[in-house]
């Protein structure tokens, strides 16, 4: 892999470097969730249904806890959908053989998308450490996914420890963002409908199939924004929507900026670059579906 020359470490932070960071390193974190290892890994221990298994990888860290728990955690599920399978996951598989087949599937998920040798280099290495370097600066307060992960050991292989940190990154920014959406007065729902709007959400029919909610459901929240002032009522945000938006994003950039400000500006830049890599690298390799994302 081809190595930039750093920063000077006295560079200031751009206020999107932790955006831009996250980005990249949510793609490797999220991998898994598309990867037929999980389900097959899952399978292994008895849950098999492919909302089940989403509920059990995110949520096992906290342990065995109700619909409700998963629901305010996960924000823009639909309540009805993971009470369908929590909790009754728990009465297959213990939270803690959840962990131990996840951590499976991720290992067998980099190690198709990436190969040995990205696994095993220096870069992997350097990457690791990084990462693991910002989420020293990270807060348990008001974060439970964040906190619930941040108890769990970090793995010993670089890769694994990469992947540990960024889902510690992930849901540090995940659970600030529920802020920033609960101060915009935007309900789980509504928050999807907006980000759908912007072209960088998941499309409509993914929703549904991954979240439970239904295009009867999706119109009356695109309705609502639309009573707002916010939305067009049909595909697009208005003016005042993209604003709302762009504030939210600006609001979690605030509330998640203490992990890139200890890591710093040379470290951030450098982890964005060798993280852009590695997630190009999957990317190209199929690690998520070609209609993912959309409008429509």
């Amino acid at each position: 892999m081809t190595s930039l020359k750093p920063p000077s470490p006295a560079a200031a932070l751009h206020p999107r470097a932790g955006r831009r960071c996250h980005t990249v390193l949510n793609s490797l974190h999220s991998t898994h969730y598309f990867s037929p290892d999980t389900g097959r890994e899952l399978a292994e221990i008895g849950i098999t249904h492919p909302k089940a298994v989403n509920f059990a990888v995110r949520t096992a860290a906290m342990g065995p806890v109700g619909a409700g728990m998963v629901t305010a955690a996960f924000y823009n599920y639909k309540h009805e959908a993971v009470a369908k399978h929590v909790p009754d996951i728990w009465r297959i598989a213990s939270p803690e053989d959840v962990l131990a087949a996840r951590l499976r599937a991720v290992d067998s998920t980099l190690r198709r998308l990436l190969g040995d040798e990205a696994l095993t280099s220096p870069e992997m290495a350097e990457a690791a450490e990084l990462a693991l370097r910002a989420t020293e600066a990270c807060s348990r307060s008001a974060r439970p996914l964040y906190a619930a992960h941040a108890d769990l050991p970090v793995p010993e292989q670089p890769h694994l420890a990469l992947w540990h940190a960024a889902t510690l990154l992930r849901e540090h920014r995940g659970d600030g963002h529920l802020t920033a959406l609960q101060h915009a007065e935007l309900d789980g729902l509504e928050a999807l409908v907006s980000h759908t709007a912007t072209g960088k959400g998941m499309r409509p029919k993914w929703n549904f199939n991954t979240r439970g909610w239904t295009q009867e459901d999706w119109d009356a929240a695109v309705e609502r924004l639309r009573a707002r002032g916010l939305h067009d009522g049909v595909a697009e945000l208005t003016e005042a929507g993209v604003a709302l938006r762009n504030d939210v994003e600006e609001a979690t950039d605030r509330l998640d900026r203490a992990p890139y400000e200890h890591l710093g500006a040379a470290g951030v830049e450098r982890l964005t670059e060798l993280g852009t890599v590695f997630a190009g690298a999957a990317l190209q390799a199929g690690a998520f579906p070609a209609d993912l994302l959309g409008k429509e």
